[in-house]
């Protein structure tokens, strides 16, 4: 058993995701598959357990069979030393209402806290694609005597003004927390960038508990974290920032360190998976001294045939690329591409099936797509448009379960 300080872990994973529709159609945001083989909530869940920090409640609410799903039968841990991952479905506990906000979500789960008694308790939310050692973040909390530890990655001021920014003095001590400010702060290090909020929290829990029944009792919050709790340990001078330029995660390469990105739209998902195939990826999936977990399905190697090709790609298991050709692109297991199909710069979802002549560019397509031979998808964003699909710069998205015919 471990001798250190007992901590909680919290992932907030209730989002409805509506800017990843229609991915999110019928599932939860965190659920929605990434990378081939896992889920969004298999990131954060990956650097909890990596960091030995295995209490760790999900907070469920949006279409979130899936997901429950997903947790209970690949996060496993071993109960006898005193590890769980749990999801934790909204159960109206404080009234007959839904969580009416990511503060309103964990008051309504004070239970949780209770229960495990913990000394900190580290809040995540389950929508962004990274590596973290949170160790780290955790030590630097309970170093610093602070109520409250946010998480900061630096970005640059020109483009600081679509992220909830940091206005944080030269000892880390938060002076304001900022929604999108027009002239974001500079660092007092760096001129030219300004810390962005990652919504990765450590909180000392006496006080945190304290202000969630606080806002909890207010007429006027919007039972946020990030709009109402971070910016009342800031009012009190309790709040820090944690420099995510700082953390060490074993295994990462200087080109992958401290990278971040948050996949709540369409064009960042599917930059994001842009991000994985390239010969020096941005994002390296490799990094077997800090894995990212999940489950998979039990089946054969894939297999290229009749001088099928695949370049920067990432191909799952059971696929089969039958005299096609992918390129930059990410497949998903059980993925069959017929003679001359052509696949560039796509995501493709388990269970899809590509047809002889067929074309997929710069493209999504759900699970269970059939696209016909000859058919075309991605070519002309307008036709996409006309035949009902969803396109969001650029990037054509096809719902599961959708066969697209050619020339239709």
């Amino acid at each position: 058993m471990s001798s250190g300080p007992n901590v909680l872990s919290i992932v907030l994973a209730g989002g409805e995701g509506k800017r990843l529709m229609p991915l999110t159609a019928d599932r939860a945001k965190p659920a929605v598959p990434f990378g081939g083989t896992y889920r969004l909530i298999d990131f954060v869940l990956s650097n909890l357990v990596n960091s030995d920090l295995t209490k760790i409640c999900v907070l469920t609410q949006y279409k979130s069979h899936s997901l429950d799903r997903h947790i209970s039968l690949t996060w496993r841990m071993s109960v006898l030393l005193g590890s769980y991952v749990t999801s934790v479905p909204a159960q109206q506990r404080t009234g007959k209402q839904w969580y009416q906000g990511s503060a309103d979500a964990i008051f309504q789960s004070m239970n949780l806290i209770n229960d495990e008694d913990p000394d900190y308790v580290v809040v995540f939310g389950a929508d962004n694609i990274y590596r973290m050692n949170v160790e780290d973040m955790v030590k630097a909390h309970i170093e610093s005597g602070m109520d409250a530890t946010i998480a900061g990655i630096r970005v640059p001021r020109s483009e600081a003004s679509a992220f909830g920014i940091i206005d944080a003095a030269a000892d880390r001590k938060i002076n304001a927390f900022l929604e999108k400010p027009a002239d974001p702060p500079a660092l007092a290090d760096s001129p030219e960038e300004s810390f962005a909020s990652m919504g990765n929290y450590v909180f000392t829990r006496k006080a945190f508990v304290e202000a969630l029944n606080d806002d909890a009792n207010s007429t006027t919050s919007r039972h946020d974290m990030g709009g109402d709790i971070v910016p009342g340990f800031v009012s009190q001078g309790r709040a820090q920032v944690y420099d995510f330029t700082e953390n060490n995660v074993p295994g990462s390469t200087d080109k992958d360190r401290n990278y971040w990105r948050d996949v709540g739209s369409i064009g960042a998902y599917h930059a994001a998976h842009m991000d994985l195939v390239s010969v020096d990826p941005e994002f390296n999936l490799y990094n077997r001294r800090w894995p990212i977990w999940t489950s998979q399905a039990q089946l054969p190697g894939a297999k290229f045939t009749l001088r099928g090709t695949a370049e920067d790609s990432i191909v799952g298991a059971g696929c089969i690329i039958s005299g096609g050709d992918v390129d930059r692109s990410v497949l998903s297991p059980n993925v069959m591409v017929d003679k001359w199909a052509n696949i560039e710069e796509s995501v493709i979802f388990s269970g899809s099936r590509i047809g002889r002549n067929a074309v997929v560019r710069r493209a999504i397509l759900d699970k269970n797509v059939i696209v016909a031979d000859g058919a075309e998808i991605g070519v002309n964003p307008e036709h996409d448009l006309a035949r009902g699909f969803h396109v969001d710069g650029g990037i054509t998205v096809v719902p599961k379960n959708v066969t697209v015919a050619a020339g239709k």
